[in-house]
C-alpha cells in the first residue's frame, strides 16, 4: 500500500546525506477529539475574532470620521430626503457603532463556540463509521 507519508519518507531519504540515520517515521490514527477540548479552543479562537471585530469597527470608524465622509453622507442624505431634521451622524455615532460591534462579537463568540463543540460531537460520531484520521510523522 502506497500511501502519502510513504512517499514523503521515500523523498525524504533521497535527499539527506549519506551521514545521517534513517529518520523514524510513525502513522497515527485520531480516532477521539475530547469535547471540552474543542469547546475551550474555539472559544478562544471566538474571543479572538470578537476582539478583532470590535477594533476593527474601531478603526474604521475613527479613519471614516478623521476623512470627514460621514459628513459628505450627511448632506447626501439631507439634500435626497429633503428634510433637515434628521442627522445620519447621530445614528452613526460612535456608541451607537460600538454597542453593534460588540453585540455582533458576542453572537459570534456563542455561535464559534457552539461550532466547535457540534463539530468534536460529529467527528467522534463519524469516527465510528470511517475509523478517523491517518496522520503521518517522522522526525527530520
Amino acid at each position: 500500500m502506497s500511501s502519502v507519508a510513504d512517499r514523503l519518507a521515500q523523498k525524504s531519504s533521497s535527499r539527506k546525506p549519506s551521514g545521517r540515520g534513517k529518520s523514524k517515521q510513525v502513522r497515527l490514527r485520531l480516532v477521539y477529539v475530547d469535547f471540552w477540548s474543542a469547546v475551550k479552543l474555539s472559544f478562544l479562537v471566538g474571543l479572538c475574532l470578537a476582539i478583532i471585530s470590535i477594533v476593527g469597527a474601531f478603526l474604521i470608524w475613527m479613519v471614516l470620521d478623521q476623512t470627514g465622509i460621514f459628513d459628505n453622507l450627511n448632506s447626501l442624505f439631507k439634500d435626497i430626503s429633503g428634510t433637515s431634521g434628521s442627522d445620519l451622524k447621530s445614528i452613526l455615532s460612535l456608541g451607537t457603532v460600538m454597542g453593534f460591534s460588540i453585540v455582533v462579537a458576542v453572537l459570534n463568540l456563542v455561535v464559534t463556540t457552539a461550532l466547535g463543540a457540534v463539530c468534536s460531537l460529529l467527528y467522534n460520531l463519524s469516527v465510528k463509521i470511517t475509523g478517523g484520521l491517518l496522520v503521518g510523522f517522522t522526525n527530520n
